[in-house]
């Protein structure tokens, strides 16, 4: 057994010495572990904030519909230059001027893609160097020339305002466009007085509302405001004197019929043929002032038949007609004064104070998420407002998304039943316009069926003589 087991034990031992030698083989191929411990990097190393930091925009993409402005996700803290504050968005205002940017007739907006939004409140969360009268934790209000509609935003610490006690901050978001522009013009252009008289196009908007407010801090102004019937009993309760439907009624003649020389200042923002109504509506040492071309909006979509009609009718007068009328024309666009850093504090100081004294306060119309700024455009574009729209940060909870996706659902549906009931209206149509061509072809052949039968008439009358 001992002679039958040798060969046996010596295979085992040659087997083991090569099982050994592979073995070894892979140690000397394979780098050492503390090599490979160095190479691969340390799993509890931490990545750099700025590279982590996330936060959702609004983006226009490009001129065009609601659909153009996006919401988005973007990477990296905004890196804050000297004398900048970095503001932990809270609610944005949206302005008509939005509106005319998304189709490309703003031209303050840089061109796309960029984030809009000209107003906003919120906290602050970091100061840039050079920064003294800010602080962590302010809470303020903010006006710049673009790129507020998004969660946080890099912005001079001169462009923002300290939020005074009771202000929220969807009021403190209403705030600055439409009040300033509204004060400015009032008070800076018009040198409003006691007892004047003021008309206020579109006065249930923000500046609308802003400036009709602002009339009433001046003792016995005349209000007169144009809305739709709809909105006249929430004007006129705003401190309108005398509400006007544009709609159904000339303003020139209702203005005339209860001030037959004229108004002392008028603020038109509508353009075109207006302006020209607006400056024949002066009486002697009164004030035009211009500041916007509404007229030009109609439609989702820019609309070039209403550009070129508005441009058109494009108000222009000849400085001796001004001097024989005694009459003046202001221009006003709140986008061109960013750099008067110091006339706007001051405009937005004497704001804060009225505010506080509770003579002024925005009214808010609405409040949609960022992720409804398509529905908010469309009802402010569509004149559906009474005050201020205003846009939130907090993204929408799961609910409200489901409660959105449904009433996204509802309109794909009725645009569905809509287009068959256009489809159905067209066939009808159709159809008609079939059944008219035969009744056509009928009436033309039925003269041809009485000659034809005279014909035969005149054929039978021989043979009836023969018989």
């Amino acid at each position: 057994m001992a002679g039958e087991d040798a060969p046996v034990q010596q295979q085992n031992a040659e087997e083991q010495k090569q099982e050994i030698k592979t073995s070894e083989e892979l140690k000397t191929d394979s780098p050492p572990a503390s090599a490979e411990a160095a190479a691969t990097p340390a799993v509890t190393e931490k990545v750099p904030e700025e590279d982590v930091f996330t936060y959702r925009a609004l983006v226009l993409s490009g001129y065009g519909g609601y659909d153009k402005v996006k919401l988005q996700v973007k990477k990296g803290k905004p890196t804050l230059k000297a004398g900048e504050v970095l503001v932990r968005v809270k609610a944005c205002g949206l302005n008509f001027a939005d509106l005319l940017a998304r189709q490309g007739l703003y031209d303050r907006l840089p061109s796309p893609p960029v984030t809009p939004g000209m107003e906003c409140s919120g906290v602050i969360e970091a100061v840039g160097e050079e920064v003294t009268e800010r602080k962590v934790g302010d809470k303020v209000l903010v006006m710049n020339r673009c790129g507020l509609w998004q969660e946080v935003a890099a912005v001079p610490a001169t462009h923002t305002f300290l939020i005074p006690e009771g202000m929220s901050f969807e009021e403190a978001a209403a705030l600055p466009v439409n009040y300033i522009t509204a004060y400015l013009m009032l008070f800076d252009f018009g040198n409003l007085r006691p007892s004047q008289s003021v008309l206020i196009h579109a006065a249930a908007g923000g500046v609308g509302i802003a400036a009709t407010q602002l009339c009433h801090t001046v003792k016995d102004v005349t209000v007169f405001g144009t809305a739709s019937a709809s909105k006249h009993e929430t004007i006129s309760q705003g401190g309108v004197t005398h509400a006007i439907d544009y709609r159904t009624k000339d303003y020139v003649e209702e203005v005339r019929k209860i001030n037959p020389k004229g108004l002392d200042i008028v603020l038109d923002p509508l353009g075109g043929s207006d302006t020209h109504k607006a400056y024949n509506l002066l009486k002697p040492m009164g004030k035009l002032i211009t500041y916007g071309a509404a007229n030009m909006l109609a439609g989702q979509k820019k609309n070039l038949l209403a550009v070129a009609k508005t441009w058109y009718h494009q108000f222009s007068i000849h400085t001796l007609s001004l001097i024989q009328g005694n009459k003046s024309v202001c221009g006003f666009h709140l986008g061109y004064l960013d750099g008067e850093t110091e006339l706007i504090n001051t405009s937005m100081t004497s704001i804060l104070e009225l505010y506080g004294q509770g003579k002024i306060k925005p009214r808010i119309d609405s409040t949609w998420h960022l992720e409804q700024v398509g529905d908010a455009m469309r009802k402010m574009q569509e004149r559906n407002n009474i005050g201020k729209i205003i846009l939130i940060t907090e993204p929408m909870k799961e609910e409200e998304k489901k409660e959105e996706a449904k009433k996204e659902e509802k309109k794909e549906d009725k645009k569905k039943e809509d287009k068959k009931k256009d489809a159905k209206k067209d066939e009808k149509k159709d159809d008609k316009k079939k059944e008219e061509v035969k009744k056509e072809e009928l009436k033309k052949e039925e003269p041809k069926n009485e000659e034809e039968k005279k014909e035969e008439e005149k054929k039978e009358e021989p043979k009836k003589e023969e018989k």
